[in-house]
């Protein structure tokens, strides 16, 4: 039997340098290709499996350089594991995975099924033939590292019509966490969940940030925020989206939960919102001041459950569930849900049951979710919820009538 547990791993994030790849909608392929790889490289270390990566930087790669600097890593042999990650474009939607000709279609097989319990479907894993030599590999990086497993990920389509952008944009964490169990799995590592994930938060640029004030908002420097996001200068971009390393900040014990100020906020609000006073505010996050910064993380001491749970509801997670599709169809946000529910990760279980925060005057919802299953139409979801076509898209904010399995349906009660 093959000894999977002891292959090593090369890690290509596509293009780089000159060579942005495709964009769109806020997406620059290159840029994304290397947060995922460089997520990816954190995490197999953490599992103690040997990876490295063809750029760790935005070089530029060409197509000749880049296989050899691929197999200059652990050689040609069939002990090296070699992902290539990618962005699609041409207006389709959801992941595909396209392996060698020299391989099957088990590693593919399975990082397509752990894709899709992260919550991206997956158009197809297939393998692809050069036309003018049908016994060779379409993909350069796939033709010309001899002997290895190679596969290239696309993640999704810039200019997707459906979730796409937003999976890009708020999911690509979960989407390499889903890579990386696949790859675990396959090769007999035990799978331990993210411990990486759970000191860590994003932040997204506005205007008039700048690098010194986001690390002074969440207790980090400025060197230890350009490191997390491979920054090589100061500059920073509007709608910029920043991994927030937030190890620094001490441990919350059970009693207390974590409060993000938002505009217009006061000490003397935030405590009368949490039966607490500005006193014990100040002395529980060591301030000095009453003045507080957008984004600013205050510990709250737990001092009324009725008060912090009174108003919610439950939600049972199921198969392809994430916390962002979750907290977009109940209109409330990730960091919402994991305050609530007290979640240290963003990794969910299949029949956890999570309390979403009531939106509305009546502390009741007006819809309850579907999830897409192979076979469903809008059609015949209607008829079964009493409803219709019309409703379901309006509701959902659809334009068109295509459905993607494990997709989540608001339905009018």
């Amino acid at each position: 039997m093959e000894n999977r547990a002891r292959k090593k791993i090369v890690i290509d994030p596509g293009h780089g340098g000159s060579d942005p790849g495709t964009s769109g909608n806020g997406i620059i392929e290159k840029d994304y290709t290397l947060k995922i790889s460089n997520y990816m490289k954190k995490r197999f270390d953490d599992l103690g499996i040997e990876a490295s990566l063809t750029r760790d930087s935005d070089i530029s790669l060409s197509p000749n350089e880049r296989p050899k600097k691929a197999q200059s890593l652990y050689g040609n042999s069939d002990d090296v594991i070699l992902i290539s990650n990618h962005i699609n474009a041409g207006g389709g939607d959801g992941a595909e995975i396209i392996y060698a000709l020299r391989n099957n279609d088990t590693l593919s097989k399975t990082i397509s099924k752990e894709i899709e319990n992260a919550g991206q479907n997956v158009r197809k894993y297939y393998q692809r033939r050069l036309p003018s030599n049908p016994a060779k590999d379409y993909y350069f990086i796939l033709r010309d590292t001899p002997n290895n497993e190679a596969i290239i990920v696309e993640y999704g389509f810039v200019d997707s019509t459906k979730d796409d952008v937003n999976q890009l944009k708020n999911n690509w964490q979960a989407l390499a966490e889903a890579v990386v169990k696949g790859v675990a799995n396959y090769i007999g590592v035990p799978y331990k969940e993210n411990e990486f994930s759970t000191n860590t938060d994003y932040y997204i640029v506005k205007s008039g940030d700048t690098l010194w004030n986001i690390a002074k908002n969440y207790n980090i420097t400025v060197d230890e925020l350009k490191k997390a996001n491979d920054l090589i200068n100061n500059t920073l971009n509007i709608g910029q989206q920043l991994f927030i390393p937030s190890k620094t900040i001490s441990p919350t014990p059970s009693t207390d939960f974590i409060y993000t100020v938002k505009y217009g906020d006061t000490l003397y609000a935030i405590a009368n919102k949490y039966n607490t006073t500005v006193d014990e505010l100040k002395k529980l996050n060591n301030l000095n001041t009453n003045n507080l910064s957008i984004n600013q993380k205050l510990k709250i001491k737990d001092n009324s459950n009725e008060l912090i749970e009174e108003n919610f509801t439950t939600y049972i997670v199921s198969k392809g569930d994430t916390l962002y599709n979750i907290a977009n169809q109940y209109n409330t946000t990730v960091d919402e849900l994991k305050k609530l529910n007290n979640l240290n990760t963003n990794n969910l279980s299949i029949n956890q049951i999570l309390k979403i925060p009531v939106m509305n005057n009546n502390n009741t919802f007006n819809y309850t979710t579907y999830t897409v299953k192979k076979g469903d139409t809008l059609y015949a979801i209607a008829n079964k919820f009493n409803t219709t076509v019309d409703e379901l898209k309006k509701l959902n904010n659809l334009y068109t009538n295509n459905l993607s399995i494990n997709q989540s349906l608001k339905i009018p009660n």
